[in-house]
């Protein structure tokens, strides 16, 4: 995982600078999505990796999937990426490019987890006690795990809070 992070680093930095001087993340963060999207396809992913399968008409059979969803830069970065063989890295290059964007913006984009479904009042609750703790606004994705067992977990890019009771006998294992 970290690896990938890694290798698409470069590349998410290079769409984001671009897109800063262009004016045009928001323009650039639908294509990724949609790109990624495309490069997690199974079938898709199968027929990149033939060796057989000459680089030119994977090049044109992505182009030919995303038609018009992709402008001039976006298509150099799919040409790119299959030429180098890193189309895999779509997905984090996407997710990486949505940080750089957020930061930018002065918003966290976090994802909660918790053992129960959330009502909108807990959110609330929650998204205001991130906002003071992360000096931000908080954009909010929440979501169920059962193994939590009680409490909430957030994760804001690299931080982690373990809220959770799952967390705490960790802790509590750990420390015995």
């Amino acid at each position: 995982m970290a690896e990938l992070a890694t290798l698409a680093r470069p590349y998410a930095e290079a769409v984001f600078k671009r897109a800063k001087e262009t004016g045009s993340a928001s323009v650039w963060a639908e294509a990724l999505q949609f790109l990624a999207q495309v490069a997690a396809e199974p079938k898709l992913v199968q027929l990149l990796g033939n060796p057989k399968v000459a680089i030119d008409s994977k090049i044109n059979l992505i182009l030919d999937i995303c038609q018009d969803q992709l402008q001039d830069e976006a298509k150099n970065l799919v040409k790119i990426l299959v030429l180098n063989g890193k189309l895999q890295l779509l997905p984090t290059i996407a997710e990486q490019f949505e940080g750089y964007k957020a930061e930018d913006e002065g918003y966290a984009n976090v994802e909660l987890v918790s053992a129960y479904a959330l009502s909108k009042a807990e959110q609330t609750k929650y998204v205001a006690m991130l906002e003071k703790f992360l000096n931000k606004k908080v954009n909010a994705t929440v979501s169920v795990d059962n193994s939590l067992i009680g409490g909430i977990l957030a994760k804001a890019g690299d931080k982690v809070i373990d809220g959770s009771i799952r967390g705490q006998l960790k802790q509590l294992a750990k420390r015995l």
